[in-house]
Order: structure tokens, then C-alpha cells, then sequence
């Protein structure tokens, strides 16, 4: 039995060291990450990771676990920004606002599929142009949900929580250990 992660993110591979796992194979799919029209956030999260999972190519007993993040205020789904101008958009949109941040976990062994999402809200603080614009010049909202990371240099804009901290981060680290176990994958065992 082989774990397959369907990630190419340095985090979710740091994160499930966190409980041991090492991934056999690293396989990030190649799928449209584009919304449906007037997709709700949450539904496409979901969508997106479940797609990914089904997308991965593996043997009838691996197991393949992808996930999806999404950042959401109210029903505007806010992916990753494509420059810097998007992501000072994004910014300033949640700069003084609560935000949800929802990360989907999909994973599959065989024709099984094991999912589970989990929604945590985000207050960023007011930002000032003088954040904003030295934020943007670390060019870390690259490849990022909402244009932020909050374990990157954002932490710093994020005074308030309430959720899954590594759910926040990308990839909800009890839950996913739920959905190994229940897909059959050893989390406690020797290693070889």
C-alpha cells in the first residue's frame, strides 16, 4: 500500500509529517480549478478536492490524498491571485473583515472515497498601505487562497481565529489522520 499525496504544496507534505506520514508518491493533478456559475465555496471546495482525488492515477489498494483551500468572504469565492494587483484586491477586501477559510480532504483507495471538509474563520486587522504594499513586495501571496498565508509573513495581520489552525494553513491535520485511518493507511506503524 502506497500514499499517493495529490499535492505539489510544501506545507501539506510539512503537515502530515507533523503525524508521521510521508508520502510514497507526490502526484499533483492537472485539473480546472475554474468555479461553476455561482458555485457557493464551500460546495466547491469539496468539488475541487474530490475531483483531484479522482484524478490521480493509482493502484487498486494505494491510497490518494488531495485536498483543496479556499478562502471565502461571504459567497465570493477568492482563489489565488494571478499578480500583485489581484492580490492587493483580494487584501484590501478582507483587510478589518472576518473571513472563512474552508480546506476539503478527499481521500480515495480504490473506488472508495473518504471526505471531509472543515470551515474556520479569519479576522484580518485593518491594513495600511504601508503593510499592504511591503507584504506585497515579499511576493508571498504567490500561489496562495486570498493572497495570504497566515504562516507566512501575514500571521502578522491575523489577531483572531476560530477553527482548525493546520485546516487554516491547508491541510486539517486530525481530520485527515480520521480519513487515512478510515481508508485502511497505518498512521502508527514502523516505518521500513
Amino acid at each position: 500500500m502506497r500514499l499517493i499525496l495529490g499535492s505539489g504544496s510544501p506545507r501539506r507534505k510539512e503537515l502530515l509529517a507533523q503525524i508521521g506520514v510521508v508520502a510514497d508518491a507526490i502526484c499533483p493533478p492537472d485539473i480546472n480549478e475554474d468555479p461553476h456559475k455561482n458555485e457557493l465555496p464551500r460546495p466547491y471546495c469539496v468539488r475541487i478536492a474530490r475531483e483531484k482525488a479522482l484524478a490521480v492515477q493509482s493502484a487498486p489498494d494505494d491510497v490518494v490524498l488531495c485536498a483543496d483551500t479556499t478562502v471565502a468572504l461571504g459567497r465570493r469565492i477568492m482563489g489565488k491571485p494571478q499578480d500583485a494587483a489581484e492580490a492587493a484586491e483580494f487584501l484590501m477586501a478582507l483587510s478589518g473583515r472576518r473571513h472563512r477559510v474552508i480546506t476539503a480532504v478527499a481521500v480515495r483507495k480504490g473506488e472508495q472515497l473518504f471526505e471531509r471538509d472543515v470551515v474556520s474563520a479569519v479576522k484580518m486587522k485593518r491594513l495600511s498601505n504601508e503593510e499592504l504594499n511591503a507584504y506585497l513586495a515579499t511576493m508571498d501571496w504567490q500561489g496562495k487562497a486570498g493572497g495570504y498565508a497566515i504562516q507566512g509573513p501575514a500571521g502578522a495581520f491575523i489577531p483572531w481565529i476560530s477553527g482548525s489552525f493546520t485546516g487554516i494553513v491547508g491541510l486539517p491535520v486530525a481530520e485527515t489522520a480520521g480519513l487515512l485511518q478510515a481508508a485502511g493507511y497505518p498512521l502508527y506503524k514502523e516505518r521500513t
